[in-house]
């Protein structure tokens, strides 16, 4: 029987869980779901000095609101360190690995001598025998001189690394009561973690391929089944630099904050870089469905904040108005106090445009704005223009009345209906009766048809708001 699929997603809290972070996650997540295996979660916080707890939490939180669930607790690399040794101390005895004593002065005088003469940075350790008294040393893989180390990619192919561009790397480092206790190199960590977390495939950015390089090389020193690497792309900006900040390389949780639903912005990761055919909606059902390793792209994916808005209205639109307006409410008003009593009916009764005219839940607000204005409207400049023509308050007057003796508010047609019946018994066009009748509504704020308006603010707002017209 061939053992499970496991795979981890194992970024370091030093900061917040990364757009590219997420991505990682969400591929490695996506291939264990597809083979029925396991997804686990790895905190790489070994470097005490940058370890920010918050950014922890923040990881997992991030996550969470992805549905990018971990199937067993988070691990901590730092809470493994006396395993890290104990594996450091065994590559020792073997023989893949030896003490080194050399002095901060004396290594950098060695990397600039190697450097001088274009060769493999060796440490003269490697062949000494017999070692300075109450010193402190490093502990360095053994690493092959000769040769090349070949990585079965599963995204790359065959990967050849020749074995002269890697040095013996420190996997212990020096400590200061003339021991290697100085802690555990990422290098080794990684190996020793994902070995004994059954780690079967290792999903993660191709910046990593020279690391994969040096991992496999410990990995056959102990004699460990080498996990299946599969390196994806980095993830560029529009103009297809690295991605930064300015290309909108924000933490998950400024997406969240802006807006976006979880299913949206995980559709649009899975399309970051992974294809189907050209299918652009994928539910994540269907996602775990069809993910594989071969449908992953070779070259950089571009990040496009205009086709983010675009997968994300589909899902936005999908939702139930209830749902719609229930996860919307806080983007339209923050402060429950300033909302009007009856403005969540009225937000569900105008739910339909409302989701046609927002990509995020954020821009919500903006499509919502003549609905929350509050009474009496503030109508100015071009929009008042309507309201100072010859008659209008006597027009105005006549819809007025006409609202207020009409019983069929049910639909957004039987409005817009009646306001087309009066154009027609007048023998105007509708745009003499329309357009002061929305500058009384709206004050020109973006809105949608007549009768969408009238529905959406009600028989009781809708007949205030052009009293408050008339009145003037």
């Amino acid at each position: 029987m061939t053992a499970p699929i496991v795979t981890r997603f194992a970024p370091s809290p030093t900061g917040y869980l990364h757009i590219g972070g997420a991505r990682t996650a969400l591929f490695n997540w996506l291939f264990a779901r597809h083979h029925g295996g396991q997804f686990l979660l790895r905190i790489e916080d070994t470097d005490r000095a940058r370890h920010n707890e918050q950014a922890v939490q923040a990881i997992i939180d991030g996550l969470d609101w992805l549905g990018i669930t971990s199937d067993a607790p988070p691990v901590s690399q730092f809470e493994q360190q006396d395993h890290h040794v104990k594996i450091a101390h065994q590559l020792l005895e073997k023989g893949h690995a030896y003490r080194c004593y050399l002095t901060p002065e004396e290594l950098t005088a060695q990397r600039e001598s190697a450097l001088a003469n274009k060769a493999r940075f060796e440490s003269p350790w490697r062949e000494k025998k017999t070692p300075p008294p109450d010193l402190p040393y490093a502990i360095r893989f053994k690493a092959p001189q000769t040769g090349q180390t070949i990585i079965k990619d599963g995204v790359q192919g065959d990967v050849a690394i020749p074995n002269t561009a890697l040095d013996d790397m420190i996997i212990l480092r020096s400590g200061e009561d003339n021991k290697s206790n100085g802690g555990p190199t990422y290098n080794l960590a990684v190996v020793v973690d994902d070995h004994m977390m059954g780690v079967t495939h290792i999903i993660r950015g191709d910046d990593h391929l020279i690391n994969a390089a040096r991992q496999q090389q410990i990995y056959e020193a102990l004699d460990w089944d080498v996990p299946v690497f599969a390196h994806i792309p980095l993830i560029h900006g529009p103009d297809g630099k690295k991605l930064s900040k300015r290309h909108g390389a924000l933490g998950v949780e400024a997406y969240r904050d802006m807006g976006y639903l979880p299913d949206g912005l995980v559709n649009y990761l899975l399309r970051l870089g992974w294809a189907h055919g050209d299918e652009e909606i994928i539910a994540r059902d269907k996602a775990i469905e069809l993910f594989d390793l071969g449908g992953i792209n070779k070259s950089p994916a571009r990040l496009d904040l205009e086709k983010l808005d675009h997968v994300n209205s589909h899902y936005i639109r999908a939702l139930s108005d209830e749902d719609f307006i229930n996860s919307a409410i806080s983007f339209i008003s923050e402060n429950k106090e300033d909302r009007p009593t009856d403005i969540q009916a009225s937000l569900l009764r105008g739910a339909n445009f409302l989701k046609d005219r927002s990509p995020t839940l954020a821009a919500t607000k903006q499509a919502a704005g003549f609905i929350t204005a509050k009474r009496p409207l503030e109508i100015t400049g071009k929009a008042s223009k309507p309201l100072k023509k010859e008659g209008v308050n006597e027009l105005l007057d006549e819809v007025l009345k006409a609202l207020e003796t009409h019983q069929d508010w049910s639909t957004p047609l039987a409005l817009e209906a009646l306001l087309q019946n009066m154009a027609e018994e007048r023998s105007v066009g509708f745009g003499q009766i329309g357009q002061p009748v929305r500058a009384a509504l709206t004050a020109g704020l973006p809105s949608p048809n007549l009768g969408d308006v009238l529905y959406a603010l009600g028989a009781n707002e809708s007949i205030a708001r052009i009293r408050d017209v008339v009145i003037k």
